[in-house]
């Protein structure tokens, strides 16, 4: 068990700036084993918050990026065609569950309801995992948890959770630092100095205002850190904005433009 864990292992402390008390609601969780689902938006760093707790917990990380072709099997397992025959090959919840790991599911809402509902077992007292193909009822081991998270900003009528999914999980909601805490973190994150970080911030809070005036997303943090690391690799500051801040998050001209303004009162 301890080798088919071992690549699911954080070993290097992921960095991570407290900005309130997630880091003791997600210990308090852990110890009562109860399912955590994260709320926020795109790239504020909830996966980020994910692998420090597994670190600082000591326990394995297992990551689903879920998306709308993912079926039930492809979580739980599916049986498999080799030389010898036919064998049983766990998928990355079940092998969470059988082995005590945390198992994440990011972007859940991605999935379709007929395949999420295959963790409701799990996340409840029962804490058990039906492989009706292979006729296995597997009860969860003791440290296994499971986490979900997703963008509330993206949701629809046709891509939300079901209420008999979401009350069994305890949330916690994410959003972006504040403006002095972002800054220390893209500077440590990037490597670049306080004054640099500091004016990436400030365009990237610009383009957050802007959000339902043109944009159906702002620059996020991690965008930010992108931006900070072509800096610090000598690209110039405002061609590192276009092509990490600007152009992946819109194509429209006059938008463009506006987010140019801002870039160019910064640098």
């Amino acid at each position: 068990m301890a080798e088919a864990l071992e690549d699911f292992r954080i070993v290097d402390e992921p960095y991570w700036k407290e900005t309130g008390d997630e880091v003791g609601l997600f210990t308090a969780a852990w110890d009562a084993r109860m399912p955590v689902m994260l709320k926020g938006p795109t790239g504020c760093g909830k996966t980020r918050f994910v692998e420090h707790m597994a670190h600082r917990l000591g326990r394995p990380l297992v990551t689903v990026a879920c998306n709308e072709d993912m079926t039930a099997s492809d979580l739980v397992g599916r049986f498999l065609l080799d030389s010898d025959g036919t064998r049983w090959q766990d998928g990355p919840l079940t092998f969470a569950a059988r082995h005590g790991a945390i198992c994440y599911l990011d972007e859940i809402v991605e999935a379709r309801q007929d395949t999420t509902v295959v963790i409701h077992p799990l996340t409840d007292d029962r804490r058990v995992l039906p492989l009706e193909k292979k006729g296995e009822l597997l009860r969860a081991h003791e440290d296994f948890l499971i986490v979900v998270s997703y963008n509330p900003g993206y949701q629809s009528l046709m891509k939300d959770l079901k209420q008999s999914t979401k009350q069994r999980f305890g949330a916690m909601d994410f959003t972006w630092p504040e403006a002095e805490t972002e800054a220390e973190i893209v500077a440590h994150e990037a490597g670049v100095d306080e004054e640099t970080a500091k004016k990436l911030v400030e365009i990237g809070t610009r383009s957050r205002n802007l959000k339902g005036h043109g944009l159906d997303e702002g620059v996020s943090t991690r965008m930010l850190i992108h931006a900070g690391r072509l800096i610090e690799r000598g690209v110039k500051p405002k061609d590192a904005c276009k092509m990490a801040l600007i152009h992946p998050i819109t194509d429209d001209p006059d938008m463009r433009d506006a987010l140019d303004a801002a870039v160019a009162t910064w640098f």
